[in-house]
């Protein structure tokens, strides 16, 4: 089968394959599942996206090397909340050069409250590098945004996870934060529902982790039980949408 490179890579001395060991087991879960995030909270329940941002700014530091580009370079910014039946669940960051979003992904700009999966996962010129992880803590700009959805106490640390997708040679970065509110409800629904009659995934139930082809497009490269990162190419997934 033909494997398609890329040349961009989403890691870090913070960012890694790996998720850290003190995470819990949905964290790890849901940090290392593969396809289209906003297909997997429609497990849940009804998906609503709400744009919070979207302008020309600067990268933040954590965001030049992944994206190859200068500290003083533009680019081009979309954030939005994904919610579940009306409560915010993820915070999301998006960039691209502002070159690429008058260009490969200028897409992007036209989105409004449509998901970026639209674009990622319908498109099989798309490739992606590994999923990575971190937790954020108060310094990061990340966290200062995502912290604004919490209604309750915020907590010292919040879960994220990052990956570039590429576009004939163009990056676009997601950055994607789990609120508090996603672990909460998966902690209540294991506790008080029957999986087979709440229509939840049952603990015990293995989803393809990023190097397996979940929702059938647009997977990560291989990684072998979250062990070191990986230098495998990507395989190039079958042209079919994954919402």
């Amino acid at each position: 089968m033909w494997r398609m490179s890329i040349r961009f890579d989403a890691a870090d001395a913070h960012w890694r394959v790996a998720p850290m060991p003190g995470f819990s087991p949905d964290q790890k879960d849901w940090l290392t599942r593969g396809g289209s995030l906003t297909a997997h909270l429609a497990t849940l329940g009804v998906v609503t996206i709400r744009v919070t941002r979207e302008m020309v700014a600067r990268a933040w530091d954590d965001e030049c090397a992944a994206l190859c580009v200068t500290s003083r370079a533009p680019v081009w910014v979309r954030e939005v909340v994904l919610s579940i039946d009306g409560t915010p669940f993820v915070a999301a960051h998006s960039i691209a050069p502002l070159a690429a979003s008058v260009g490969v992904w200028q897409s992007m700009r036209r989105l409004r409250n449509r998901p970026l999966a639209e674009l990622l996962y319908s498109d099989g010129s798309v490739a992606r590098s590994a999923l990575v992880s971190r937790r954020l803590n108060a310094r990061h700009p990340l966290y200062r945004l995502a912290s604004r959805e919490i209604e309750a106490a915020v907590p010292h640390g919040l879960v994220a996870r990052r990956s570039v997708f590429e576009r004939h040679g163009a990056p676009l970065m997601v950055t994607e934060c789990m609120l508090p509110a996603l672990w909460a409800h998966l902690a209540s629904r294991t506790r008080t529902h029957d999986a087979r009659e709440s229509g939840y995934d049952a603990p015990g139930r293995v989803y393809p982790r990023e190097h397996g082809r979940p929702l059938d497009h647009t997977t990560s490269r291989a990684h072998s039980a979250y062990g070191a990162h990986s230098t495998q190419p990507l395989e190039r997934a079958p042209r079919k949408a994954s919402r």
